[in-house]
């Protein structure tokens, strides 16, 4: 308790908010630059379980933005440094590892969390995963960012759940609307770590979640706007 002393005396969270983290299990899809504060964030706040799913390799491009390697990572996988990284910061943390994450195994993978958090730039990946969350009603968190801009929003949860294709009905045209490869580390560190505080939201139940809902923010101006879905 003394760990997490500074988060427990919010009357949000109390002791019975710090032992749903305890018990929740969220599987993060994607381990690069929104999967590393997500996973960084809900390790600390004392999540019990990560999942981390990601078959990539740690690149010298990747350091500007995901925050969970070292320079001395470069060309190791990024899920077994993702979970040193973490059991680094918290030892009594549970972590799963999974390389691949296809459509003969997502559905597998899900049922075993509470929650889904959708951290990939692969748009393929984003249906297959979405589309497994919302036939397991799971709660799926989702994130994206282009250059200084970003997006969130929460589907497969709330009284009229949405899912992602509520947002991009039209699956041709989303996998031929290619974000740029530019982007900036912080870009990378908000949405991630605005996805990171939902899955806290959900988990101990308070607040308002972006349910139905599409936060944008546009980092040069600080302007940020939320439609309704």
């Amino acid at each position: 308790m003394e760990r997490y002393q500074r988060q427990i005396i919010l009357s949000e969270i109390g002791v019975e908010g710090q032992q749903r983290l305890a018990a929740a299990r969220v599987l993060i899809v994607g381990a690069g630059g929104l999967g590393s504060p997500v996973a960084l964030y809900l390790a600390a706040a004392g999540v019990g379980t990560l999942g981390i799913a990601d078959d990539d390799i740690v690149g010298i491009t990747n350091l500007n933005r995901q925050i969970l390697y070292a320079q001395s990572d470069c060309g190791l996988l990024k899920v077994e440094r993702a979970a040193t990284r973490i059991k680094a910061l918290r030892g009594d943390i549970h972590i799963r590892t999974y390389q691949r994450v296809t459509a003969e195994n997502t559905a597998e993978i899900i049922s075993d969390y509470d929650i889904v958090v959708d951290a990939c730039d692969n748009i393929d990946t984003r249906y297959v995963v979405s589309d497994a969350a919302a036939a397991l009603q799971k709660p799926y968190i989702y994130g994206a960012i282009d250059g200084h801009e970003g997006q969130v929003s929460v589907f497969n949860y709330g009284s009229v759940p949405h899912r992602y294709r509520d947002l991009w009905p039209n699956e041709e045209e989303a996998k031929a609307h290619r974000p740029s490869r530019a982007v900036l580390g912080v870009t990378a560190g908000i949405v991630g770590c605005t996805q990171a505080n939902e899955a806290i939201k959900i988990i101990c139940g308070y607040g308002e979640v972006l349910a139905g809902k599409l936060w944008t923010i546009d980092l040069r101006t600080m302007q940020n706007i939320i439609v309704e879905l």
